[in-house]
């Protein structure tokens, strides 16, 4: 008699299993974004050995600039990949053209491997993905990244009373109904996100499987540990900051979702009790934009320091400052949001000086005691929180850390992800 061990064979199948999955993004891996929150996801699981083929939509720019970083990285860690150029104009038109392309992208590569899974980032890729699944039985991963149609009403990108994009938005919220009904699985980056998803009655078959992913960092690259003081020295003498000053820093683009106006007002209120105190902007965004505001809000602009920071500078910048700032518009689709940044300044031991309703930032904050969290945006809620650190509020940068290290942990991010795919 032959007696067969059950969980061999169940191991050995798994190792023969064909795990070949088509990644679709609508970002580009020669931004920022694609960087960080798409490729380390990428290379961490083609480790693992899922076989990967991306399709991504770059900017012509960026892509001039950093085609040839990504090619390493994916030539390194086998991923094929398969940039197309993203178009911009006219709004809309341009959207649907490239949708035409990645179909057309997605029939040649198809044809020719055959993919078990199709893992789509966000609303216009899921389009795709959810073709591909009626067409040709591909497993539907629905990586939602947030509430993507209400986001553009909510940042005022999409204005209601114009019928064209009431028209665009009515398209998308029945598209997210067919999106959550028929995915094999959807990836949403707040437990806030999974509890509202949750609740609609109109979505079929709930409770839908829905795994929660928050962004994730990179632990290694943002490890204060690898951070010297002569490093931080150094850097405090290149942006003149004089030793012993406050340092309040900002970490990233200041775009539709990130109060400038109300961060400043809370810095001009900080500065009563801390008059000699720096305000460092670490952004690829235009200084102009930020001068003008902080000659708007009656700040002076030597308080301001603006500097770009390459992705591997900004655990050394993070380190420089005393806390780091990050207000966002607690409107419903930042309930589904989870900063990148927040993950990223927790990593490195810093608190942070944030609002609360948005995302599950309220939870981490709280969990961790990772920083201060306010309620309003005026002068009282301000002052309240100043007040709560000059009279002495105590952090301690090992439990920010491992408040990181249990909540955005890329390693654990990764594990996820591929517990979604088996």
């Amino acid at each position: 008699m032959v007696f067969i061990n059950v969980s061999d064979v169940v191991r050995k199948m798994d190792e023969v299993e064909v795990k070949k999955v088509l990644y679709l993004s609508y970002d580009g891996m020669t931004d920022p974004l694609g960087q960080s929150q798409v490729l380390p996801y990428l290379t961490g699981l083609s480790k693992r050995g899922y076989q990967f083929t991306l399709i991504s939509f770059e900017k012509e720019e960026r892509f001039d600039k950093n085609k040839s970083v990504i090619e390493k990285i994916c030539s390194d860690n086998k991923i094929n990949w398969h940039p197309l150029p993203y178009t911009s104009k006219p709004p809309i038109l341009s959207t649907i053209k490239d949708l035409r392309k990645l179909k057309s992208e997605i029939k040649k590569l198809h044809s020719e491997f055959h993919f078990d899974i199709v893992h789509c980032r966000s609303y216009i890729t899921a389009l795709a993905g959810l073709w591909m699944k009626g067409k040709w039985g591909v497993k539907f991963i629905f990586d939602m990244r947030g509430f993507w149609a209400d986001e553009r009403v909510d940042g005022n990108i999409w204005k209601l009373n114009n019928p064209v994009f009431k028209t665009v938005y009515t398209f998308f919220k029945k598209k997210e109904k067919a999106f959550l009904s028929k995915a094999d699985y959807v990836v949403s980056l707040t437990h806030n996100a999974e509890k509202i998803i949750h609740s609609w009655k109109e979505i079929e078959n709930q409770p839908i499987p829905i795994k929660v992913i928050p962004c994730c960092v990179d632990l290694e690259l943002f490890n204060p540990s690898l951070i010297n003081n002569e490093e931080i020295q150094r850097l405090k003498s290149e942006l003149t900051i004089p030793e012993g000053v406050k340092v309040i820093t900002y970490i990233g683009s200041i775009g539709t979702w990130y109060m400038l106006p109300e961060m400043l007002s809370f810095f001009k209120r900080w500065q009563l009790n801390n008059p000699d105190s720096i305000f460092l902007f670490v952004t690829n965004d235009s200084p102009s934009v930020i001068n003008n505001a902080v000659v708007e809000a009656g700040l002076s602009l030597s308080s301001i320091r603006i500097r770009f920071a390459a992705r591997t500078e900004v655990p050394l910048y993070i380190s420089l400052g005393d806390y780091s700032i990050f207000f966002i518009k607690p409107v419903f689709s930042k309930k589904a949001s989870s900063p990148t940044k927040q993950g990223e300044i927790m990593a490195m031991g810093k608190p942070v000086i944030c609002n609360s309703e948005v995302g599950d930032t309220d939870y981490v904050v709280n969990s961790f005691n990772s920083g201060i969290l306010l309620n309003k945006f005026e002068h009282a809620a301000y002052d309240n929180a100043i007040d709560e650190l000059k009279n002495g509020k105590q952090f301690n940068a090992s439990v920010i850390r491992e408040g990181a290290l249990q909540f955005f942990s890329l390693e654990e991010g990764i594990n996820r992800y591929e517990a979604v795919y088996k």
